[in-house]
């Protein structure tokens, strides 16, 4: 990481540098570029130009990157606390990022943590592990994941079927295998391509199968009977579909007795 800092004093510069890259000058390699020079009165003409360089470790450079995109979505720069985990680091965002950081089911941080891993990674062979987190979100998923795959675990177990998850990442499928690793008559394993690979849990107990065609054939056989019987039924009612209107006005009325004229017999 290499910048130019302009200011009225070397040390001004250096100053600059240091609260730029958010370090101390001591990691800080400089090189004064120009010097203000002295006036005929001891006055002081022109300004100082250092060039500093400073080279970010991978968990440092990943943090840069991600207070960056942080910044360019909400307009605010967070924080970001690099901890120490089992092979590489966790970057703990500051919770006041939550909200644009997290996402829906964490896609969003998933993503972001991809990336840092890329930046972080890009000119080294060796990798190096990087997590993100936001205000505790990775315990809470956990927690909801473990009890997911235990609520599909005996669904499988009682069903027999298999039961088919949504499409997880790498680190949320490892917490389903672990879960279901531990419990008994399950198993679970992975299929599809990223990222849309997903776990399938199935029962590893056997169900009793019935073969009894002839009771299958009996009663589809019945089935049909019956089917029968009430479409003769349907049909037989729904000969009659006239209305009461109808049925009164089909009645025999006096003037359509034969021997009636077309006008009856008119008495006074």
């Amino acid at each position: 990481m290499k910048e130019t800092f302009t200011a009225k004093t070397v040390n001004e510069a250096k100053e600059l540098a240091a609260a730029r890259f958010g370090v101390p000058q001591e990691k800080i390699s400089f090189t004064t570029l120009e010097e203000p020079k002295r006036g005929l009165f001891g006055g002081l003409k022109g300004e100082a130009v250092v060039e500093a360089v400073y080279e970010m470790s991978k968990p440092e450079l990943a943090a840069d990157y991600v207070k960056r995109v942080i910044k360019a979505m909400s307009g605010s720069e967070p924080s970001v606390e690099i901890r120490d985990i089992e092979g590489g680091s966790l970057l703990e965002i500051d919770p006041s990022a939550a909200d644009v950081i997290i996402g829906r089911r964490g896609e969003t941080i998933d993503a972001m943590q991809y990336l840092a891993s890329l930046v972080a990674n890009k000119h080294d062979k060796e990798y190096y592990r990087l997590a993100l987190d936001c205000d505790g979100f990775r315990d809470r998923r956990k927690a909801q994941l473990e009890e997911l795959a235990k609520r599909m675990a005996q669904k499988a177990k009682r069903t027999g079927r298999t039961v088919s998850l949504e499409p997880m990442n790498p680190y949320e499928r490892r917490i389903i295998h672990s879960v279901v690793t531990d419990m008994e008559g399950v198993t679970s394993r992975s299929i599809g391509d990223e990222p849309y690979r997903k776990v399938l849990i199935s029962s590893t107990e056997k169900r009793p199968y019935r073969s009894d065609s002839k009771d299958r054939q009996d009663r589809s056989r019945g089935g049909r009977r019956g089917n029968q019987g009430r479409r003769r039924d349907f049909k037989a009612r729904s000969l009659d579909i006239s209305s009461s209107f109808e049925k009164d006005y089909r009645k025999p009325k006096p003037e359509d007795e034969l021997g009636s004229g077309l006008y009856s017999k008119i008495e006074f």
